[in-house]
């Protein structure tokens, strides 16, 4: 039986993730900070084949035990992908959000993408195809003004994804990272902003729902299409950056040829961002 072990699970994109896994009969390892979603996705799964535990990923005691656990589990003690989901936010232009915040989300959307890379790498490699898999985002494609932490954290997980692909050809381990675009999860709707001209909750579920794009890079998708597109990742031998929608690749292609030129299109298109009177 094949096994995933997933971080962030208790909600979005590694609720689904968790789910499409497990209808497709693999055994789900699947942790969380929060014990609440864990609960209802345990009630909504049952206890076949879906292991749980509430961990704090940044606690590197905590989450190589329960991979140990979980893997121990699993026959011949191996795994067959890692998906380091979890991820927080914090917004706001750079100098309003506090240091500590921002090292909150270092430390949760990074190190903990490092930390699950040292955990698992010993049971992938007794996984013949196995695969790690990383949440990157869209806005690992150019550096996002308000968001500029999460965004450098993002580019991160996109460059430790591309260097250990390599490396980790010699173990038989598969590497690949996704750039999800505006997806539907409570990360958009919970992210404190701590600048002083907008709301601290960005708006509600419904509101964003209403005013997001309907087409484009840019237009709102639902928690199922990245869990989709992990599924095949998983079953792709060699892709190994993934964008959702595909669209969002373009970016990557056009800050590569021109990156002044996507600069002047993020200014125009987001004035909002960037008010007049701090662009001095």
């Amino acid at each position: 039986m094949q096994s995933v072990f997933i971080t962030g699970a208790g909600s979005g994109m590694g609720r689904e993730g968790a789910k499409l896994f497990h209808r497709n009969g693999w055994r789900v390892g699947a942790v969380d900070r929060h014990d609440a979603g864990l609960t209802t996705l345990r009630d909504e799964l049952g206890a076949d084949r879906l292991w749980n535990r509430a961990v704090d990923v940044t606690d590197k005691a905590a989450l190589d035990g329960a991979l140990a656990d979980f893997c121990g589990g699993n026959p011949g003690g191996g795994l067959d992908m890692m998906w380091n989901n979890a991820g927080i936010g914090e917004s706001g232009f750079f100098e309003d959000v506090p240091y500590d915040a921002a090292m909150r989300v270092v430390e949760v959307n990074f190190k903990a993408v490092l930390t699950g890379a040292y955990g698992a790498l010993p049971y992938l490699k007794r996984a013949p195809g196995s695969l790690m898999f990383s949440t990157s985002s869209s806005s690992a494609t150019y550096g996002m003004p308000r968001i500029a932490v999460y965004s450098a954290t993002k580019h991160a997980v996109k460059g430790l994804t591309e260097a250990l692909s390599v490396e980790w050809q010699r173990h038989g381990v598969r590497v690949a990272d996704v750039l999800p675009g505006l997806i539907d999860t409570a990360i958009l709707t919970t992210t404190p902003n701590h600048s002083g001209d907008a709301p601290a909750a960005p708006m509600s579920a419904e509101d964003l729902r209403a005013g997001a794009p309907k087409k484009g890079m840019f237009r709102l998708m639902p928690a199922t299409a990245v869990a989709e597109t992990a599924w095949q990742a998983y079953h792709h031998p060699t892709r190994l950056h993934w964008y959702v929608p595909g669209s969002v690749r373009l970016i990557d292609v056009l800050k590569g040829l021109r990156p002044e030129f996507v600069r002047g299109r993020i200014r125009k298109s987001l004035p909002a961002l960037m008010p007049e009177q701090a662009r001095g």
